[in-house]
This record gives C-alpha cells, structure tokens and sequence, in this order.
C-alpha cells in the first residue's frame, strides 16, 4: 500500500479506487455474501409469514376429530393383535372358522391392505425422520483405536543412516 498511495497522494484516493473496482467487480460476479444475506432475509420472512398463519388458529372440533382418528390406527393393530391371541386360546373353534374365512380373501385385497398399511406407517417414519433435531458434528477426527504401526524396512535402514544412493 506504501507505493500506490505514494502514486496517487493519499489514503482517500486509495478507497475510492478500491471501492471502485469492487463495485465494477460486482457487476460481473455478485457478492456471495450479499446473495447468502437475501437468501436468508427471504427465508425469513417466509417462514414468518407461514407462522402467523397458525399463530391465532385455535383447532375446532373437527380439527380434535381427526387429530385423534390419527392416533388410532397403531394402538387398535397392537391391540387386535393381543385380541387375535387371546381369542384363539378362549374359543379355538370360532378363531380356527374365522381364519378360514380369511382364507377367502383375494390376493390382490391383501395387496392393497398392505400397501395402505406400509404407506401409513412409511409416512409416518418419514416424518419423524424429517423432522428430528440435528446433533452437532464434533469439530476434529474422533479419536479411536491406535491402528498398528507397521515396520518400514527402508525407513528403518534410512534412520539408521545406513540409506546411502546407490548408482549403478
């Protein structure tokens, strides 16, 4: 900086020039930290107006009504489930005549059962999976079990001093 504010006289002379050729600079590449603080601010204010939308909503009796046929379905499976053997060991006839109803069923209902089932659980999985809290990364290598060191037979003659270039 010596030479050029010698060059051009003083300190002001010097910013402006740099400041100038930033701003020229600018018009080719934009500034990636100005691009990353407008991403936020509009990510902000996406997710605070998405907020407000649900700050005042208070669930009515429809909203309770569904919010608890949701939670229905698990413990009903694991409940019939315990019900399915506890029927069996009560009146094994009526289960034995039951089961052999299901055997009537066609293959391609017990299809779509499965897929309305795994499709339910599956979303459900992904939204846990999508919506857990991040753990923080540790900042250096973890450290583990030292790994063997194995001897190095040319290094071990080069420390020696041993090592000398052989030409030939």
């Amino acid at each position: 900086m010596g030479l050029i504010s010698r060059v051009l006289g003083n300190s002001a002379a010097t910013s402006a020039i740099g400041s100038a050729a930033v701003n020229v600079a600018e018009v080719f590449v934009p500034n990636a930290t100005k691009k990353m603080e407008a991403a936020h601010d509009a990510y902000r204010a996406a997710l605070d107006e998405h907020g407000a939308e649900f700050q005042y909503a208070a669930p009515g009796w429809f909203d309770r009504l569904v919010n608890g046929l949701n939670r229905l379905p698990r413990p009903m499976l694991a409940l019939g489930t315990l019900g399915l053997f506890a029927h069996a060991m009560v009146d094994p006839v009526s289960f034995a005549e039951r089961m052999v109803g299901l055997g009537y069923v066609p293959e391609p209902l017990w299809w779509l059962l499965g897929a309305v089932v795994s499709f339910y659980f599956g979303a459900r999985e992904a939204h846990y999976f999508r919506t857990r809290p991040v753990l923080a990364q540790p900042a250096g290598p973890v450290a583990g079990p030292a790994a063997p060191v194995e001897e190095n037979a040319a290094l071990s003659e080069w420390r020696a001093g041993q090592g000398s270039v052989r030409g030939g």
